[in-house]
């Protein structure tokens, strides 16, 4: 990890990083932590070739006004593959830093192409203990699904252009979680209501908390 740049206001140190290529930022307000990285392709990093195809065919189904969800899924586990790696290498990094730590827990939030990359990682990663994922649906993260055990809050857009209502439910059902809670809104695939903000931080204050 290389830190870059570093500023602080309203009780919050911000923290810009890159670890390897991938840049991110770590946001410490006082004893806690959180981080983002852009995923492949998003923030300011470079287009994977790899998301080419299916580019090209979102382009094609936008331009016939066809529905996009099932490109966008399989773009998802394109997207996953690369970025997974990346944030195993990050969660690395940031727990071997000495005011951050590795005895702490670990949660996980990521609606959209968060869950699409947060539902695999979520199941291989033994150290996030509580996840938020939502706004994705299960015809290809239907087997990974299965395998979360942690605690989960999911989000589900009832009226999504993108996702089918269907197919959100069924990876809400897939989650193999004893705990898992679905939150589901009126509302188009952008529509989530700002309150589930304050929502995921009263759960992960519940499972992450002492």
């Amino acid at each position: 990890m290389r830190l870059i740049a570093e500023s602080w206001g309203g009780g919050v140190t911000e923290r810009l990083f890159t670890v390897d290529d991938v840049p991110g930022v770590v946001w410490a307000p006082t004893e806690a932590a959180v981080a983002a990285i852009d995923a492949p392709g998003w923030g300011g990093r470079p287009i994977p070739v790899e998301y080419e195809p299916f580019n090209a065919e979102i382009e094609e189904l936008t331009a016939a006004g066809k529905p996009l969800g099932e490109a966008f899924a399989r773009r998802g586990v394109v997207a996953a593959e690369l970025a997974i790696p990346e944030w195993k290498a990050t969660i690395d990094a940031l727990t071997e830093l000495d005011w951050i730590g590795a005895d702490g827990p670990v949660g996980y939030w990521g609606l959209s192409l968060g869950s699409a990359i947060g539902v695999p990682l979520v199941a291989a990663e033994p150290r996030i203990t509580a996840a938020v994922l939502g706004l994705m649906g299960h015809e290809t993260l239907a087997e990974a699904a299965a395998r979360i055990t942690v605690p989960v809050e999911f989000v589900l857009q009832w009226d999504d252009e993108l996702v089918p209502r269907d197919s959100g439910l069924s990876l809400f059902d897939a989650i193999g979680s004893a705990e898992k809670t679905l939150h589901a809104n009126p509302g188009r695939h952008m529509d989530v209501p700002m309150f589930e903000v304050d929502s995921s931080e009263l759960f992960f204050a519940r499972h992450l908390t002492a």
